[in-house]
């Protein structure tokens, strides 16, 4: 399924992308703590290195109750983020940003998504991004409800699992990362 808003994209859009399923293989039931936990999806580096000349802007948006639950620290996570960064930098990929959560799902008027506060944070942090010329990719119902709620355009991440409601509220369903690069390609020649 494709969205006929993929001929609009030009370099003034915005990516925001989901961490967990999205960038790195997802634990079920559990968190990424460290550098070697983590390990990046097939095909992920290369298209973010696409993605850095298409986009005006890449941000990653991710919940991590993992450290308001004390599994681990605010300082374990951005050790693992500089981590995911240098590998991108490396593979000729940049990120312009990263916003995190890391209030416990049950915290009132929270940050997480779906929540809209992590995008306008973003928007705050850099006014040239357009809410309504963003997308957002993420593998769960609250990805896809935080891109929704921020007014913009999403993909849902089908391989981590089936949630047919965010399937039938994403723009676009795709298998993987690698699999909307392919799509944007094909789209837009």
């Amino acid at each position: 399924m494709t969205d006929n808003f993929l001929q609009d994209i030009d370099s003034s859009w915005t990516l925001f992308l989901d961490r967990d399923g999205v960038i790195n293989k997802r634990v079920f039931g559990g968190y990424i703590t460290s550098e070697e936990e983590f390990e990046f999806l097939p095909g992920v580096l290369d298209s973010i290195k696409f993605f850095t000349n298409y986009f005006n802007r890449i941000i990653i948006i991710t919940n991590q109750q993992g450290v308001g639950k004390g599994i681990m620290t605010e300082s374990d996570l951005e050790k693992l983020h500089d981590f995911m960064l240098a590998q991108i930098v490396l593979e000729g990929g940049c990120i312009d940003s990263i916003y995190y959560c890391t209030e416990l799902v049950s915290t009132r008027d929270s940050c997480r998504k779906p929540s809209d506060k992590m995008a306008m944070k973003a928007v705050a942090d850099f006014p040239d991004i357009i809410l309504e010329k963003s997308i957002m990719i993420g593998d769960s119902l609250s990805d896809i409800e935080f891109g929704i709620n921020a007014g913009m355009k999403t993909v849902f991440i089908t391989s981590s699992g089936n949630d047919y409601k965010a399937e039938k509220l994403a723009n676009i369903n795709s298998e993987s990362l690698k699999d909307f690069k392919q799509i944007l390609e094909t789209e837009t020649k």
